[in-house]
């Protein structure tokens, strides 16, 4: 395995050195390779159980992906999010608010939508309407959306814990027979409702992208905009009604954690799953399908860490929760193909 790993990085790096294009089949072979190797090795003493190793993996990326498919639509249509973080945050505060409120988790998955959308909105009205940074936006809004979170948090929430913080789990519901296929069905379909969810929106958004006028008008409106508008497309509404679905789906993924990781709010909760997920979309390329495998891939790392520890595997946790950001690194420099972004990303449209 090693001797293999060693052959495709090198072919790898003459690749990149003779500016030759980088074939999909290089990163796979050895993606599998080395996870192979690797956990033969760190698993020589222990036992890992691949379902429940795979199963965790899907359920730790929920919002990855969620977040993920945000920062792809926002982007392809040229609006730089880095405000998924701050869509995670509220709509995690919003599922657990409302869920409790009305008793219904269905009814926080609603909020936790309309609230990454609210903060997209946001987003949209100074990146787009005022021109300002788009980079600058984000990260404010990030940051205040801790500060607003962490304020209704200490006033509201912890005094009124039983009523505004006590909201129903989603729990796991198996497909039948789907769930019952080897491998398979305990992995994929025997989780929560919102893993379902999930993947009606990853073929909903795929399929949206590449196969509808909407999509085309998106991607126009992100790589070039000035003639998108010479043949009559609205570039800013077009670019604001694609943030807003983008920030309902990041705020879809806000409920995991208040709803399905744990029951209930808390301050800071999402630990940087937004800006995570800001790295798949880089490492996907910008592109639905990759962005939900590069989010899954650190799902799986932050699962396998923790599954190592508990077998007492001499490898360390915190270089498994670092190998998927050397990835995106190596991504990004194009050991694993090219990774450019749509031409107009980030950059503000004045129409003439």
């Amino acid at each position: 395995m090693v001797v293999l790993c060693l052959a495709l990085t090198a072919e790898a790096v003459r690749r990149m050195l003779a500016h030759l294009r980088q074939p999909g089949w290089i990163p796979i072979v050895f993606a599998i390779a080395w996870m192979t190797g690797f956990l033969s090795w760190a698993a020589a003493d222990g036992r890992i159980r691949l379902v429940s190793l795979l199963g965790g993996a899907v359920a730790l990326a929920i919002p990855l992906v969620f977040g993920a498919l945000g920062g792809v639509l926002g982007e392809r249509a040229g609006v730089v999010n880095i405000a998924i973080e701050g869509q995670l945050l509220l709509g995690a505060f919003a599922a657990a608010v409302t869920a409790s409120m009305t008793g219904s988790p269905w009814a926080g998955l609603v909020a936790a939508a309309v609230a990454g959308a609210l903060v997209a909105l946001v987003l949209g009205l100074f990146a787009i309407t005022y021109f300002v940074d788009q980079v600058i936006v984000g990260v404010v809004l990030n940051v205040l959306v801790v500060g607003l979170t962490n304020f209704m948090f200490r006033q509201v929430l912890t005094p009124h814990a039983d009523s505004l913080n006590s909201p129903e789990r989603l729990r796991a519901v198996p497909i039948p027979i789907l769930g019952d296929i080897p491998l398979v069905g305990p992995i994929l379909f025997r989780q929560t409702p919102l893993v379902y969810v999930l993947y009606a929106v990853v073929a909903l958004v795929a399929f949206a992208l590449y196969r509808t006028r909407w999509g085309l008008r998106v991607r126009a409106v992100g790589e070039h905009p000035k003639a998108a508008d010479t043949v009559g497309i609205k570039v800013n509404r077009t670019r604001y009604r694609t943030i807003l679905l983008a920030g309902a789906i990041a705020g879809l993924g806000g409920a995991y954690f208040s709803l399905v990781s744990v029951a209930g709010f808390n301050r800071e909760m999402t630990g940087g799953a937004g800006f995570i997920a800001l790295a798949a979309v880089i490492f996907g390329k910008w592109d639905p399908i990759r962005a939900t495998l590069a989010a899954l891939l650190f799902g799986f790392a932050t699962n396998l860490q923790g599954v190592l520890s508990a077998i007492g595997s001499p490898v360390p946790s915190q270089f498994m929760l670092m190998l998927p950001y050397l990835v995106t690194i190596f991504a990004v420099a194009g050991l694993v193909g090219r990774s450019r972004p749509p031409a107009a990303d980030g950059v503000a449209y004045r129409q003439q």
